[in-house]
């Protein structure tokens, strides 16, 4: 009875825990401006179960791609034996599903066994990667520091998850064989599990049935208490994309890669102009709503979608590998855009929860974590949306980043200036007059 009470308490705890933490970022991805993604349903569907799903982008790198496949794959599959964990906590029984299941139920445990030592492997080779064969990837700048220690925590916490449940599955082995085990004590033989029949014996056989007891329960309660702890662990880490990749691959943007949005407020007053019946000494209609500040300058003013991505980043680089400003050495990184956005909207979130929505930190998204440099050296070619896995999109932060240079503060590289003078002037980015630019055509 004890055992179940103290389990019980560790699941509301644990669950309450979580799902406060999940609401505050739900609070600070809805601190974005609003943006309609509710059409064409069917290929968002369709997107997601690619994308998130399916992992197919994952494969444009195989080697990484099926290492990546067999950690997902042991999530997913161990979610059966996590929901046996928790029904026998609070019944106070073992192996609850088993009766039921019979043959079926060693199938799936076996198969949970072979998925668990793939990703140990995959696990162990994760962290050679990197922290021994150092992938450049995985050790640029912004990746110092707990950027660096946090994919470091989860792969060790992956393989001591690993490690509980051979210690769980191969002492109720080893028990089974004496016939004590806690599912049907006086009956001998084997589970049958495909991993544990062997290493249960090699490790624990030579155990008497108290020992194997304390064992086997340290591996069932280490087993749940990471699980717990990894759950509440999601919120502070760049492992949160392993829940936010289905809907921000459902939230995807479906349009070609390179169509640019419009602001409304400006396409209408374009409208207006090109109109020939409108009145030019008309008084302007009244705004509606709260006046949208041109482009963004803090996270408040990026869409919802743009915060959902920074919380979905994985941090694995990809985009900034592919990144051809970055390659030929300038300071932008695709990744670090996403890293900073999500790091200003989490002190953002926490000011609003402890001062107020008014409050005003004197800080912004603009200068004081992304700098004018970067934003400048962004080429537009879409490499980094099209390398994520995730469909994260740090282009249209860009974007709205220097959209605000440029229209809020007339901001822009000496280059810029005289392409849009020659623009205005001449109708073309180039210094010639209209008169002049076809002179080619008459040349000999």
């Amino acid at each position: 009875m004890i055992a179940i009470i103290l389990f019980a308490l560790l699941l509301i705890a644990g669950g309450g825990y979580f799902a406060m933490n999940v609401n505050k970022i739900r609070q600070n991805i809805l601190l974005g401006r609003d943006i309609d993604r509710s059409d064409n349903k069917k290929e968002r569907w369709k997107t997601m179960l690619l994308v998130a799903f399916g992992q197919k982008k994952m494969f444009q790198r195989p080697i990484p791609a099926i290492l990546h496949f067999c950690l997902y794959a042991a999530f997913v599959i161990t979610q059966i034996e996590l929901i046996e964990i928790i029904v026998d906590g609070l019944s106070g029984q073992h192996r609850i599903f088993r009766d039921g299941l019979g043959g079926f139920y060693t199938f799936m445990v076996s198969f949970i066994e072979v998925l668990s030592v793939l990703a140990f492997v995959a696990t162990f080779i994760f962290l050679l990667r990197r922290n021994v064969l150092k992938i450049p990837r995985f050790n640029m700048k912004e990746m110092a520091g707990w950027a660096k220690m946090d994919g470091n925590i989860i792969l060790f916490a992956e393989l001591l998850l690993v490690c509980f449940i051979f210690m769980m599955n191969g002492a109720d082995e080893a028990l089974y064989n004496q016939g004590a085990s806690h599912y049907n004590t006086g009956e001998s033989g084997s589970f049958g599990l495909t991993i544990s029949q062997f290493i249960g014996p090699a490790l624990f056989g030579g155990m008497d049935a108290h020992t194997l007891h304390i064992i086997e329960r340290i591996g069932w309660w280490g087993h749940i208490i990471m699980v717990f702890g990894f759950l509440n662990y999601l919120p502070f880490s760049k492992h949160f994309h392993i829940l936010l990749a289905f809907p921000n691959t459902y939230y995807s943007n479906l349009e070609k890669k390179g169509k640019f949005n419009n602001m409304e407020a400006v396409k209408k007053e374009v409208e207006l102009m090109m109109d020939p019946t409108a009145d030019p000494f008309a008084a302007p209609a009244p705004a509606e709503g709260e006046v949208q500040r041109f482009g963004a300058k803090d996270v408040t003013d990026l869409t919802w979608k743009n915060l959902l991505d920074a919380y979905t980043c994985t941090e694995c680089g990809r985009c900034t590998s592919s990144c051809p400003a970055n390659q030929t050495g300038k300071l932008l990184s695709p990744r670090k855009i996403m890293m900073d956005t999500r790091d200003r909207l989490e002190e953002v979130g926490n000011n609003i929860r402890k001062h107020g929505k008014d409050h005003d930190d004197g800080k912004s998204l603009l200068r004081d974590y992304i700098s004018e440099e970067e934003l400048w050296a962004c080429t537009s070619c879409n490499a980094c949306v099209q390398e994520c896995p995730v469909n994260i999109d740090p282009l249209s932060i860009i974007v709205d980043l220097r959209r605000f240079l440029v229209m809020e503060e007339s901001k822009a590289p000496s280059e810029l200036t005289t392409m849009f003078t020659n623009i205005e002037n001449n109708g073309a980015p180039w210094q010639f007059s209209q008169a002049d630019r076809l002179n080619w055509r008459d040349e000999q």
